[in-house]
Parts: C-alpha cells; sequence; structure tokens
C-alpha cells in the first residue's frame, strides 16, 4: 500500500530534477540567462543544485520500495 505515493513522489522528484538540470543545460548552452535580474553563475549553481537534488530524492525514493 505504502508503494504507491513512493512511486508518485519518486517520479515526480526525479522528472523535475531531470527536467531543471536539462533546461539549466540548454540556456546556458544558448548563452541566455537561467533566471531574470540574477547573476549567471549564481542562477546556474543554485539551479544545478536544486535539480540535482531533486533528482536524487527521487532515486531515493525508488530505492525505499
Amino acid at each position: 500500500m505504502e508503494s504507491g505515493p513512493a512511486i508518485f513522489a519518486g517520479t515526480a522528484f526525479a522528472l523535475f530534477g531531470a527536467g531543471l538540470l536539462l533546461w539549466t543545460g540548454v540556456r546556458v548552452g544558448q548563452g541566455a540567462p537561467v533566471a531574470h535580474g540574477v547573476a549567471t553563475r549564481r542562477a546556474v549553481a543554485v539551479t544545478t543544485t536544486v535539480g540535482a537534488v531533486c533528482l536524487l530524492l527521487g532515486v531515493w525514493c525508488f530505492a525505499r520500495l
């Protein structure tokens, strides 16, 4: 019964983390700003960190099954 919420949470975290990392990589590759009004290096550092943490949380949720 507990595997349903774990699968949902793991999928949500993994998709968000992977999407954020992909989006950040594309924006940096194009030379476009990652976040408006924020220094590029700081925005890349924050979005990469948040994306990696979310991706790791997704993997952790799947490992708990």
